[in-house]
C-alpha cells in the first residue's frame, strides 16, 4: 500500500534570509495517500449492444490504478487546510441561493502536489455568496504547522507578485475554454422537466402499437444532447430533509393535477407556496406508516428492517410508502411511468425520497435476478395476469427465493365482477407459479386489504406440476441480462447449490452490510484482483477511510444539506456503505461496461440500478444533490462525447449540488475547464501522480443562446 506523508509548512520571517517585506507564507496542505489495487476481475458486465473499446480486463486497470483513488490514512485535511482552501457553504432552506454574489473571506483552490502550489480556482463574473457555517469541525488530532517541513519555492525572486507573461498566458487560457465550450439552453417542449430518453417524440411517432406501453419506455436519441435544461420559473433550493417528506416548493414542481384528481386520497394538496404531503395513498388514506406497521401486524414474518431490508415498490405514485419505510430502517426501489399521473416520480424525488421513471412494458427492468427482499405494489394498475402472466413472471425473476410478494389491490377485497374475474385469474396464476399464500388481511381503518405471497425456495413444486404453465426457462437464459432484453414468460429455477447465490437467504439487515456475501468465493478474483471477499473487506475499508477522513470534513460540503445521492460507479457500494449513518439514500448505479457487481450492492442491503452513461438517466431534471463519480469520465469517454456526460450530471444535480470526481489529471482538468465555462464554483481541486480530485458546486447559471431539438416536438 502505498502511503504518503502529509506536509505542512511555515515561513517564519526571523529565520530568513530574505527582508519579511519579501517573505511569501506558504499554506501547509493535507496530501492524500495512495491505496493501490492489483487489476484483475472474474465478474462479468452486462452486454450493453454497444461497441466497447476496451475491455474488461482494462476497464478494471483504469478501476484499480489507484494512484487511482486516494486513501487518506493519517487523518483529516489540516485546519489551514478547511480555512483557508475549501469555503464551506450552507443551504438556504427559505430563501433562492443568488449564485452572483461576492465572497470576499476565502477563495476555492487548485492544490497541485506535484508542483507544491496553491492556485486561487474564482471564476471570473462568477462569485458566489458565502454562507455561515453550522457544523462543528472537529480538528483533534491534526498536523501543527510548525511540526512540519518547510515546502521549498520554486520562484522566490518574484516574492508576492506575479508576472505579465502567465497574467497574459492564464488570460489566453482562460479566454481559449470559454471559446471551446458554448453552452446553450434547451429549447423543447418539455421544458424544465426534459428527460431526453423518455421526450423522444420523434422515435414514438415511429410506434405502431401502444398495448405494452411501448411510448412509456426509453426511447433515446441518437446523439444524447449537450444543451442545459432551463429552471423553472421560481425555483428555489429545496427544503431539506426531513421537512421535505411533508413539504416542497410549488415553484420547483409547479404540477396541481395530482392534487386535484387525488387530493381527497391524501396524496398531495396545494398550500399556499408550498406542496404538501399528508403521507397517505389510495391505498391508506388515514397514512402510510399505519399500512406499513398494519403489514407487519398482520404477518410478522416479514420483519421490516431486519429479514426484509430492500423492496422494489411497483406504481409507487408519490412514494409515500417508500418514504415513511425509513423509519422503518427499509429502502425501497420505487419507480412509475411518466404518465398521465402527472410529475409523480418528480415529487418523490424532490421530497427526498428514491424513485426512477420506469414502466413494466416489453422489456426486463434494470435490475439483477434474485435480489429484492419482497415487492409492493398498492393498486397499482399493472394488469399481473394477462398473456401467460408475464409481467408478474417478470417480478418472479426480481423476487428473492422466500422473498414476499405483497398486493394490495381491490380484487383482494371487494366483490366486483371484474374484481372477482381479476382474483380468480391471479389465484390460478400464483398457484401455477408455486407461490405460496401466507395471509389475506383486511385494514378497517383504511377499508382496504392485501394478499402476501411467498416465493418458493426449492424446485420441488416446479417439478411436481402436472403441466408446466407458466413454463421453466432454457437453461441457457441469463436471468440477469437485463439491457434491452424482452420479457419472457417463463420461471428460472431456484439455485439449491449452497455456495450460489440465491440458494440462502442473506444475514439480518444490518449485519449483512459489511459482510461478505456468503456466495464470493476465496478461490474467484474480486475487481481490483485480490481473492474476493478480501477484495469487498478491503473496498469498504478503504471507502470508510476517504468518507470519514476526507469527504465529511474537507471538501466544504454542508451534509446536513445533502439527501440524494448518487454514485455513479460503483462497484461493491462500499462508498454507499460508508455513508450510512448520514440522513442519505445513495443510488448506485453500475455501468454496462463495468464488472457486474450489483448482486453484491444488493445482498449488503443497499440497492442500484445498471445504466449506459452515453444515454440519459430515467430521472427528472434537478434530483440529486451530490454525484460521485469514481473513474467513470476516463471510461465513458472512450465511447461517447464528454461535454453530453457533463450535460446529463448537469441535468441531474440540483443548483447548489456538488460533483465529486476521482480520475487521472487529464480528465480532472478536462471536467474542471467544463463546469467553471457552465459557471460552477470549484471547491476543491487536486492533482498528485497523475490522479486528481474535484469537487464542484452547481450554480443557478442558464446559457441565454437556445438550441432547439427537433425530436422532442410533438
Amino acid at each position: 500500500m502505498g502511503q504518503v506523508k502529509y506536509s505542512h509548512s511555515r515561513l517564519d520571517a526571523k529565520k530568513s534570509s530574505c527582508s519579511p517585506a519579501t517573505v511569501a507564507v506558504l499554506i501547509g496542505v493535507c496530501l492524500l495517500g495512495v491505496w493501490m489495487f492489483m487489476p484483475s476481475s472474474v465478474i462479468p458486465g452486462q452486454n450493453p449492444n454497444i461497441p466497447v473499446q476496451v475491455s474488461k480486463t482494462e476497464d478494471a486497470i483504469v478501476s484499480n490504478n489507484l494512484s487511482s483513488q486516494f486513501e487518506d490514512n493519517t487523518g483529516d485535511l489540516p485546519e489551514a487546510a478547511m480555512n483557508d482552501v475549501v469555503s464551506q457553504k450552507t443551504p438556504q432552506d427559505e430563501k433562492t441561493s443568488k449564485g452572483d454574489g461576492n465572497d470576499n473571506s476565502k477563495e476555492p483552490v487548485s492544490i497541485n502536489e506535484d508542483t507544491n502550489t496553491i492556485v486561487p480556482q474564482t471564476n471570473k463574473g462568477d462569485n458566489f455568496e458565502e454562507k455561515k457555517l453550522e457544523d462543528n469541525i472537529n480538528t483533534e488530532g491534526l498536523p501543527a504547522g510548525d511540526q512540519s517541513e518547510i515546502l521549498k519555492e520554486t520562484h522566490s525572486e518574484n516574492g508576492a507578485f506575479s508576472t505579465q507573461a502567465a497574467e497574459s498566458a492564464s488570460e489566453k487560457e482562460s479566454q481559449k475554454q470559454e471559446n471551446v465550450y458554448k453552452w446553450k439552453i434547451c429549447n423543447v417542449t418539455t421544458g424544465p422537466d426534459f428527460i431526453p430518453c423518455l421526450d423522444n417524440y420523434g422515435a414514438l411517432r415511429k410506434i405502431h402499437s401502444t398495448i405494452h406501453y411501448e411510448h412509456r419506455e426509453r426511447h433515446c436519441p441518437a446523439e444524447s444532447p449537450t444543451c442545459l435544461v432551463a429552471l423553472p420559473k421560481g425555483y428555489k433550493i429545496p427544503i431539506m430533509w426531513p421537512r421535505s417528506r411533508d413539504q416542497i416548493w410549488f415553484n420547483n414542481v409547479p404540477r396541481t393535477k395530482l392534487a386535484e384528481v387525488k387530493g381527497h386520497q391524501n396524496w398531495v394538496k396545494v398550500t399556499g407556496e408550498y406542496l404538501t404531503f399528508p403521507g397517505g395513498g389510495t391505498q391508506f388514506i388515514n397514512g402510510a406508516l399505519h399500512y406499513i406497521d398494519h403489514i407487519q401486524e398482520s404477518f410478522p414474518d416479514i420483519e421490516w428492517g431486519k429479514r426484509t431490508r430492500v423492496i422494489l415498490d411497483v406504481g409507487c405514485g408519490v412514494a409515500s410508502f417508500g418514504g415513511y419505510l425509513f423509519d422503518r430502517d427499509v429502502i425501497a426501489m420505487s419507480f412509475a411511468p411518466k404518465d398521465e399521473h402527472e410529475a409523480q416520480v418528480q415529487f418523490a424525488l424532490e421530497r427526498g425520497i428514491p424513485a426512477i421513471s420506469a414502466v413494466m412494458g416489453t422489456q426486463r427492468l434494470p435490475f439483477p435476478s434474485k435480489v429484492f427482499d419482497a415487492i409492493h405494489c398498492a393498486r397499482c394498475r399493472v394488469p399481473w395476469h394477462i398473456e401467460g402472466g408475464k409481467l408478474l413472471l417478470e417480478l418472479n425473476r426480481l423476487l428473492r427465493p422466500g422473498g414476499y410478494f405483497v398486493w394490495s389491490a381491490t380484487p383482494v377485497y371487494r366483490k366486483g365482477e371484474e374484481d372477482l374475474q381479476i382474483w380468480e385469474a391471479m389465484s390460478k396464476l400464483t398457484m401455477a407459479m408455486c407461490w405460496e399464500r401466507m395471509v389475506i388481511y383486511k385494514d378497517k381503518l383504511n377499508q382496504v386489504g392485501a394478499a402476501i405471497y411467498r416465493k418458493p425456495t426449492s424446485n420441488k413444486c416446479y417439478e411436481n406440476r402436472q403441466e408446466n404453465d407458466p413454463p421453466l426457462c432454457e437453461n441457457k437464459d441469463d436471468p440477469d441480462a437485463i439491457w434491452n432484453v424482452e420479457l419472457q414468460a417463463c420461471m428460472h429455477k431456484i439455485p439449491v447449490d449452497s455456495s450460489v447465490r440465491g440458494s440462502n437467504w442473506p444475514k439480518m439487515w444490518p449485519e449483512r452490510l459489511d459482510s461478505p456475501p456468503y456466495w464470493l468465493k476465496s478461490t474467484e478474483t474480486g475487481v481490483y484482483g485480490k481473492p474476493a471477499p478480501q477484495d469487498f473487506a478491503d473496498d469498504y475499508k478503504h471507502w470508510k477511510n476517504v468518507v470519514t477522513k476526507s469527504y465529511l470534513n474537507g471538501l466544504g460540503i454542508y451534509w446536513s444539506s445533502i439527501r440524494n445521492v448518487m454514485d455513479m460507479r460503483s462497484i461493491y457500494g462500499g462508498f454507499a456503505a460508508a455513508l450510512r449513518d448520514l440522513n442519505v439514500w445513495v443510488m448506485n448505479v453500475v455501468p454496462l461496461d463495468s464488472p457486474d457487481t450489483l448482486p453484491i450492492i444488493y445482498e449488503r442491503g443497499l440497492f442500484g440500478i445498471y445504466h449506459n452513461w452515453c444515454e440519459s438517466f430515467s430521472t427528472y431534471p434537478r434530483t440529486y444533490d451530490l454525484l460521485h463519480a469514481d473513474h467513470l469520465f476516463s471510461t465513458a469517454k472512450k465511447r461517447c462525447k464528454l461535454e453530453s456526460v457533463i450535460a446529463e450530471v448537469d441535468r441531474v444535480l440540483r443548483p447548489e449540488g456538488k460533483l465529486i470526481v476521482r480520475d487521472n489529471t487529464e480528465i480532472i482538468t478536462e471536467i474542471e475547464n467544463m463546469v467553471k465555462s457552465m459557471h460552477w464554483n470549484v471547491r476543491l481541486s487536486y492533482s498528485k501522480e497523475k490522479e486528481g480530485l474535484l469537487c464542484v458546486e452547481k450554480t443557478l447559471w442558464r446559457p441565454t443562446e437556445v438550441e432547439t431539438l427537433a425530436y422532442t416536438y410533438q
